[in-house]
């Protein structure tokens, strides 16, 4: 990144602060969501274990991965923001050596 001008660097530091904008935004939506989820896929294994029906297992395995698949989406989020912060603090490490 030394090489970089720095209208470059201020430019791609501004859609670096964008897209963890956006990021962390749509972090905080999915964690809402996968509290929802994850909730009811509780309420499903209680359901499973007390009727003790096919149809209440299937439920309950079906909640299950939906929650499961919300929590790596949210892994993912979360590695992304972390990758992005390390790349704007390069960035900003660039932009206080260029002139």
């Amino acid at each position: 990144m030394a090489g970089m001008s720095r209208w470059l660097l201020e430019r791609r530091l501004s859609q670096t602060a964008s897209r963890l904008n956006d990021l962390r935004l749509e972090l905080a939506q999915l964690e809402e969501q996968l509290a929802v989820v994850a909730d009811e896929a509780a309420d499903h294994e209680l359901r499973a274990l007390v009727s003790e029906t096919p149809l209440a297992g299937h439920e309950a395995t079906e909640a299950r991965r939906q929650a499961s698949a919300l929590t790596r989406h949210r892994d993912h989020l979360v590695s992304s923001i972390v990758e992005l912060e390390q790349r704007q603090d390069e960035m900003l490490d660039s932009l206080g050596s260029v002139r």
